[in-house]
């Protein structure tokens, strides 16, 4: 099981379905995170992920 009860308070997050959100302080509760793009040329917010995401349902 996930201990998702650190708040990484570099880490942003509102995505409550992924197992690493901090459901209290809308923070993610990794150490770090990897951000990637489904796209060639990415241009807009839409074309990046974050590929640390797991499907969760914790809040």
């Amino acid at each position: 099981m996930v201990d998702n009860s650190y708040a990484n308070e570099s880490i942003r997050c509102t995505v409550t379905s992924c197992k690493y959100h901090n459901c209290d302080k809308n923070y993610c509760s990794l150490g770090t995170i990897t951000v990637g793009t489904h796209e060639a040329d990415p241009t807009e917010n839409e074309c990046v992920d974050c590929e640390s995401f797991e499907a969760s349902s914790c809040c």
